[in-house]
């Protein structure tokens, strides 16, 4: 999903869906190769979580050669289909991310409650490859999405680890709310990255990367999820925490559907579609614009007609 919201509003006016399709089958192979790593690193832990208890190689349904090989040739798939179809940049991200995912992330997890931070990076790369296989290069507008992801995954993930902070201790990972029995760190830490969406996403607008209803959407939204992170911090309980939880994940697909129903001109010079009131332009007429579609690198647009 954020592979295509990324691809889409890097190409607001003409999307070459061919590519887009090949972009998220890359997308998704390389994806499935992270996950199969994480769990075959990961084996023994799950199998003391009652939340992983049940994955296939902890109840042994599956063995861990096979997994390595699928994950290792699903990992090739992603970077050849990527390479092949969208261009080095986008493939050299997605392969990039599952070996950060496997060989950074999933590694740290038992060592240091920082280790959100490098998964929340991960979870931040799949716009940028959409990004890139429509643009062939990694433009503003890229970072700001990545960094909507990136913000957002915090507050949510955080929510969740509250959930099960017994059951990571169980496992031996070093989760944040496993570490804080009070639970105060963790819920200002919610709050104050639930905080954060409402400018970073509103970097959005003021890129030219979506207009004034999306602004306007986007504030209210990270408004919503900053007010049920401080019932939390208020009331630090696991029916608040599942609450925080659960309107983090309305908020990001919401956000991106009007981000894609209201993107426009891929330019800091489109500015907020109302600019005319601030420039004392016509606020009736069209937007102003010197921004062209992006092409992907080594491609030209065509000639304007005389």
């Amino acid at each position: 999903m954020t592979t295509g919201v990324g691809a889409v509003v890097a190409a607001p006016s003409a999307i070459p869906w061919d590519r887009l399709g090949w972009t998220l089958l890359g997308t998704a192979a390389s994806a499935a190769s992270a996950s199969m790593f994480n769990q075959l690193l990961e084996r023994r832990r799950d199998a003391l979580m009652q939340r992983t208890a049940a994955r296939p190689l902890p109840q042994r349904r599956v063995g861990p050669l096979p997994v390595f090989a699928l994950a290792c040739a699903l990992a090739y798939a992603g970077w050849a289909l990527l390479v092949w179809k969208a261009g080095w940049i986008p493939a050299a991200l997605a392969t990039g991310n599952v070996l950060v995912y496997a060989l950074l992330y999933t590694p740290l997890k038992p060592l240091t409650s920082l280790n959100t931070l490098v998964g929340a990076v991960c979870g931040a790369v799949p716009p940028m490859v959409g990004w890139t296989a429509m643009t062939g290069s990694l433009d503003a507008g890229a970072w700001v999405v990545a960094g909507i992801l990136f913000v957002w995954q915090l507050p949510h993930f955080m929510a969740l680890a509250w959930l099960y902070r017994e059951d990571y201790g169980r496992g031996g990972f070093v989760m944040l709310p496993a570490r804080d029995p009070s639970g105060n760190l963790t819920a200002q830490t919610m709050l104050l990255t639930s905080l954060t969406l409402v400018p970073m996403a509103l970097l959005a607008t003021l890129q030219g990367l979506a207009g004034i209803v999306f602004a306007l959407c986007a504030t209210l939204l990270g408004l919503w999820l900053s007010w049920e992170s401080l019932r939390f911090l208020r009331a630090r309980t696991d029916a608040m925490a599942r609450r925080v939880f659960l309107v983090s994940i309305v908020y990001l697909p919401l956000l991106l559907l009007v981000m894609v129903l209201d993107r426009g001109p891929v330019s800091p010079a489109a500015g907020v579609r109302l600019r005319g009131v601030v420039d004392g332009g016509d606020v009736a007429g069209p937007p102003r614009s010197n921004a062209e579609p992006r092409m992907p690198s080594g491609q030209t647009a065509p000639a304007s007609a005389p």
